[in-house]
């Protein structure tokens, strides 16, 4: 573009991962582009980690209740005109949205990377690339619009009572390792035996703290019981006691995070704390800790020969491997010795 745009507006509802992946792009427009006005349509629960961005006006969506919030934004861009728009989601959902938000230009992604019709919603596409990190893709984005710097810088904004909820629950003197052992699809986890045995061998091996933090809901609880029962030594169990902003603040007294592909690694990413990523079931190139990369267990290519018959390479970039197993192909030996290269890098 010649000039900044006046206006901006995100489409990005969901997960948790991909949310966060946004938050430096947001910061780079913000630092090159100040008084561009941005507008951010976002999932309700992936809201309550960044509504509180200054600078950024956030609308809400709320799936459980889609046609009232369908009709909440369409009543608010009755008036609006963007001059922008970041289709930076694809599904019927998110194309639907982009349908009622007014904008000169409607930026999405390329046809490799389109579905449900994304091609129909949009005016131009971001440069298609083969081989890209979620994240560098959002920054795609804004490079097609010409800004070709960045912003690598998360900054959350943690409350006091969240910093005091952390404090109860670290040490100082020991190392800090949080377990998140849940994704959000249940063949993405990890065995709890393994987990149990990875967190013996942190307590006895590097005196750690061990804290298990989740989720809610019933099967979060229910598998951080099971990596107590399966454990010789004692961790401290929060899963379903902490919310988004507790954890951001447990992780900022943390050492290290050891997780599957799911959020929270990607939560921890943005405070600049290590990641030992689980990844068999999806390619942690693609979709991996981004600052992390050197310390995830990679079982990706093994998990594509045994149930694709073919090399990761030869797979289309983004393919899942859920299938039942293919977490198993990492051993607790895989995430012990990455636990050990990393105490040792600290």
């Amino acid at each position: 573009m010649d000039s900044p745009p006046k206006s901006i507006c995100i489409l990005r509802l969901s997960a948790i991962g991909d949310v966060t992946h946004m938050i430096p792009v947001v910061r780079t427009i913000q630092k090159f582009w100040p008084k561009t006005e941005l507008t951010w349509i976002i999932g309700k629960n992936e809201a309550n980690l960044v509504n509180d961005i200054p600078g950024i006006e956030f609308i809400e969506f709320d799936k459980s209740k889609f046609i009232s919030s369908y009709r909440n934004i369409a009543r608010k861009m009755k008036h609006q005109k963007f001059d922008v728009l970041l289709c930076a989601q694809v599904s019927f959902r998110a194309n639907f949205i982009s349908a009622l938000v007014p904008a000169t230009l409607k930026l999405g992604y390329d046809k490799a990377r389109s579905k449900d019709f994304h091609s129909f919603f949009i005016d131009q596409c971001i440069a298609s690339a083969s081989q890209q990190h979620v994240l560098d893709s959002f920054f795609s984005f804004i490079e097609h619009l010409g800004i070709h710097d960045r912003e690598m810088r998360w900054e959350y904004n943690i409350p006091d009572e969240a910093h005091e909820f952390a404090q109860q629950h670290s040490v100082s003197n020991r190392f800090n390792l949080i377990i998140s052992p849940c994704s959000s699809h249940s063949l993405r986890n990890w065995s709890t035996e393994r987990y149990a045995a990875v967190a013996d061998y942190a307590i006895q091996s590097l005196n750690a703290q061990v804290i298990l933090c989740g989720g809610p809901s019933v099967k979060e609880r229910q598998i951080g019981v099971d990596i107590e029962q399966h454990m010789q030594a004692k961790a401290l169990n929060l899963i379903g006691k902490d919310t988004l902003k507790k954890f951001l603040a447990l992780l900022q007294r943390a050492d290290a995070l050891i997780s599957p592909d799911s959020g929270p690694a990607h939560m921890a990413t943005g405070l600049g704390i290590p990641v030992i990523g689980l990844y068999a079931a999806s390619n942690p190139k693609r979709s991996g800790p981004y600052l992390s990369q050197q310390y995830c267990v990679d079982k990706y290519d093994e998990a594509a020969h045994m149930f694709k018959n073919k090399s990761s390479s030869a797979l289309k970039w983004g393919t899942k491997l859920e299938y039942e197993g293919a977490m198993n192909l990492i051993s607790v030996n895989d995430v012990t010795s990455q636990l050990d290269v990393l105490a040792c890098n600290q």
